[in-house]
């Protein structure tokens, strides 16, 4: 492929959620032709699946700039910039519309999976010419019809939402985890309207530290108050929940606050049992329950439960970017040059210093992944974070370096920071790992939890939480 014909080809966009749409909507605006794949039936389909969650980050942070230009011509209202969305809201009142603009809906192909992402003509191992190369994008369709698509560049934004991490220790499944995957629900079930039944009356199961977890152990706390019978575990793999009770009234968003400090509430009166030091070795279901088999402070532990909620986080799909040359930090499976700022061995909190495409990049040149995914394994992101990178990455392909370097962000503080996670496990706190440039609010759920890229009120929504366990 010549380097004329690899101009002519789109930016392909892989994924339609916030940050992917975003992207989009600033390629647009340099004068780039942009083709959004999107796996789901529509427009943040993986924010639609956790609808009911409430963002604890207000709609100021969730709106990209580029993509308010595009909706206010077609009247388009904005939403009370200091209102809180649920997930459905965002979809509906914010990410629908933007896909049903001209400019969008005709670049983007939905029900379109990504199986494999390669330099056009060469695999992993070539090198000669390779710069040169455009890239093919293999997709399969609802009706199971494989076609390979050319790009000049690829934009990386499917997320992390779709590869959960496992129950079991040492980052593998638990015994007997595939064969319980029916007592197993995803991290943001709809405690108090469509999965009700599930929970009221029996004993559930939450797995994780982070905000989704306590989206969700509110919910059933709250649940609990009204159907007798109904039982909360919660299970934890440090040694203290400290870090997610958070910094409450110093938080710069309130609802995230409100959050920590409701949990702290309900386990200090006894309305959950908290486990520490959990370890999970073995999953035995049996008829209309699982049984629990592990450790808690090195003690056996046996627990029989109806329902486990797996909020341990989540983990990139690299699989299908096995053709392309990345640059992964070992540890956290993020663009290396970013890993530093987000490794949760190091940090804490959500402060990330602002970056761009020059952090972002690969040694294949036109290849990044943004959002959520460029987190890797590291638990905290925040949507107005995946749209700075976009519009920095777009910058980068029109080739206005300066635009592209010219990083900036403005974001609220956790009110918590601690670079000391051994002592914080002991319910110590630390100081500052992050210096003093403003932390990101992460993405959180409602009333009581969620993930994404925004920042949840009750829970997660933001781009996403914290939902990693360690």
């Amino acid at each position: 492929m010549s380097e004329i014909a690899r101009d002519e080809l789109p930016v392909v966009v892989i994924g339609a959620g916030p940050v992917g749409l975003a992207a989009a909507a600033h390629l647009l605006e340099r004068g780039l032709e942009p083709l959004v794949l999107e796996a789901g039936e529509g427009a943040g389909a993986a924010m639609a699946s956790w609808g009911h969650v409430r963002l604890f980050s207000p709609w100021r942070y969730d709106v990209d700039a580029a993509a308010r230009r595009l909706l206010e011509p077609t009247g388009w209202t904005s939403p009370d910039p200091d209102a809180l969305p649920t997930g459905r809201e965002l979809v509906e009142g914010y990410l629908a519309p933007l896909a049903a603009t001209g400019a969008i809906s005709s670049r983007l192909r939905t029900g379109t999976r990504v199986l494999a992402v390669a330099r056009d003509g060469a695999d992993k191992t070539r090198s000669l010419g390779r710069d040169r190369r455009g890239y093919r994008v293999r997709t399969v369709d609802a009706a199971g019809r494989v076609t390979d698509v050319l790009a000049r560049a690829v934009v990386d934004a499917s997320g992390t939402f779709s590869t959960s991490n496992p129950l079991g220790v040492s980052g593998l499944p638990a015994a007997g985890e595939e064969g319980a995957a029916t007592f197993v629900t995803g991290p943001l079930p709809d405690v108090l309207g469509a999965d009700r039944d599930r929970f009221a009356g029996r004993h559930t199961l939450v797995v994780g530290m982070g905000h989704s977890a306590a989206n969700t152990l509110l919910s059933l706390v709250e649940l609990a108050e009204a159907t007798p019978g109904t039982t909360i575990t919660w299970a934890i793999r440090g040694g203290s929940a400290r870090r997610l009770f958070g910094g409450g009234t110093d938080d710069e968003l309130p609802a995230r606050g409100l959050l920590g400090t409701r949990l702290k509430g309900a386990v200090d009166a006894g309305r959950l049992r908290l486990l520490t030091r959990v370890s999970i070795e073995q999953l035995v279901p049996g008829d209309g329950s699982v049984q629990v088999l592990g450790t808690a402070k090195d003690e056996p532990l046996a627990l029989d439960v109806h329902a486990i909620v797996n909020a341990t986080g989540f983990r990139p799909d690299l699989g299908m970017l096995r053709e392309v040359r990345l640059d992964l930090d070992p540890v956290v499976e993020a663009p290396s040059a970013l890993a530093p700022l987000i490794d949760p061995n190091q940090h804490s909190c959500g402060t990330v210093p602002p970056h761009g495409e020059a952090v972002l990049s690969h040694p294949d040149d036109g290849f990044y992944l943004v959002g959520m995914k460029s987190y890797g394994r590291a638990p905290t992101f925040l949507l107005a974070t995946g749209y700075e990178q976009v519009r920095s990455v777009a910058a980068a392909l029109a080739g206005d370096r300066a635009a592209a370097d010219a990083v900036e962000l403005d974001l609220p503080a956790t009110g918590v920071c601690s670079s000391d996670l051994a002592l914080e496990a002991d319910g110590d706190a630390g100081g500052s790992c992050c210096g003093s440039a403003p932390a990101e609010p992460q993405l959180v759920t409602l009333g009581v939890g969620a993930p994404a890229g925004v920042g949840f009120a009750s829970g997660i929504v933001h781009g996403r939480s914290g939902d990693g366990e360690d």
